[in-house]
């Protein structure tokens, strides 16, 4: 019986990694207690909280949050259990409240969590003590991100390099067109392994391959070698328009942000390549500026368009099950049917996704073989998936405790 350090230390470098980081329970623990339950997350777009009272809920591993707009039209969210006997209070993915009230014994609570009314608890009990437990919560240019550890990592670091890049898409003035929620039979690491690198793209996703380059600079770029002059080429004409382009990586590898050329006469993720929306959300002033590629560890990555954007969601479910939210953002004006047709807008991704689903779950049932062994990757291709897993592995090796459970 190997330990998770064990695993760590005897790992192949540039291979995929051992069987059991891909559906062993303890190692998915560990995962979840070293990742999901410490890092920021992305949660939602802003947007979707659109006045005070609307709420979103959302569930992480073993806890279960709410995040509504106060009336002080601020974001917050909390733990979504009653600070009587621990009842779920909001039950649907979304409404909208005037007050947060708990079904079972009615205990009542502001939009700010505070505890309003709870009936019969006696002289002694103070409801000030008793307010729904905060997750720290954050909004970044439209994008709110929570943290459900007790003290957070810094934010402001990361906000500060992304506001730039994402501020010319104008998300505040966003609505969500429509929403994708899928689960992918896979770890939530074989997901996000796909997702980077396109050395798959041309045997799997000939609808998205019409707009989206296989090149593997654009997954990799930057992780294995230089910037290729005409991306540089790319890059600084953005930049000269003001629209933050240049390609950026964290030092430790967390997050990523570069604007990336779509095919040539691409302008948007459709079947012909012209823009899908109209009424553009955002003011980049360049139709063909191409895709702001953006990730973020271990919960999201984003294309953000000149004419629309879109959001993902990775949230772990299982060993070897991942929900894999996708949400596409147009302007808030814009009417679907005169501005946008949205079975257009939207299949593009809508094929990619159930596309990427199956090679995930088709890799999930072979690396779970007993004859499965680790194989290279492909340091031309994958340099992408090399730096996620480097990333990955270094990060889980930092934060584990001595005494980590043994994996199967």
């Amino acid at each position: 019986m190997k330990t998770i350090t064990d695993l760590l230390t005897q790992r192949t470098s540039g291979h995929a990694l051992d069987q059991a980081f891909y559906n062993d329970p303890n190692v998915f623990k560990a995962d979840l207690d070293a990742f999901h339950y410490r890092d920021w997350l992305f949660a939602v777009p802003a947007c979707e909280l659109e006045k005070p009272g609307s709420f979103v809920t959302h569930k992480v591993g073993e806890y279960r949050i709410v995040l509504v707009r106060g009336a002080d039209q601020e974001i917050r969210a909390f733990h979504n259990t009653c600070r009587h006997r621990g009842s779920v209070i909001c039950k649907v993915a979304k409404g909208h409240a005037p007050k947060l009230v708990c079904p079972y014994h009615q205990w009542t609570y502001e939009l700010d969590g505070s505890l309003l009314w709870a009936r019969d608890m006696g002289p002694d009990f103070d409801p000030s003590q008793h307010g729904l437990k905060p997750v720290h919560c954050r909004e970044l240019a439209g994008l709110v991100y929570v943290c459900l550890a007790e003290t957070a990592p810094d934010f402001d670091n990361f906000a500060d390099v992304a506001r730039p890049y994402l501020e010319p898409h104008d998300l505040a003035n966003a609505k969500v067109a429509f929403e994708s929620s899928i689960i992918e039979n896979g770890n939530w690491k074989l997901v996000w392994e796909n997702n980077r690198e396109c050395y798959h793209c041309g045997g799997n996703h000939p609808a998205l391959c019409r707009s989206f380059p296989e090149d593997p600079s654009v997954t990799g770029i930057g992780e294995g070698g230089e910037v290729p002059p005409r991306l540089q080429a790319h890059f600084d004409r953005c930049e000269s328009a003001g629209v933050k382009s240049q390609f950026f990586i964290q030092s430790d590898g967390q997050y990523r942000l570069a604007r990336m050329p779509l095919n040539e006469g691409s302008k948007s993720y459709t079947m012909d390549g012209a823009p899908a929306v109209t009424r553009k959300l955002g003011h980049v002033p360049y139709d063909d500026a191409g895709a702001l590629l953006k990730f973020h560890y271990p919960s999201t990555w984003n294309h953000f368009l000149p004419d629309h954007s879109i959001v993902f969601r990775v949230t772990p479910i299982s060993p070897t099950e991942t929900e894999v939210t996708t949400k596409w953002l147009v302007h808030k004006d814009a009417v679907e049917g005169v501005d946008y047709d949205l079975k257009r807008l939207t299949e593009v991704w809508m094929a990619t996704n159930d596309e990427d689903r199956r090679v995930v779950e088709d890799n999930q049932q072979g690396v779970d073989s007993p004859a499965y062994t680790p194989g290279p990757y492909s340091p031309l291709q994958e340099s992408g998936v090399i730096q996620f897993t480097d990333w990955y592995c270094a990060t889980l090796a930092e934060r584990m405790s001595p005494d980590t459970l043994a994996a199967e």
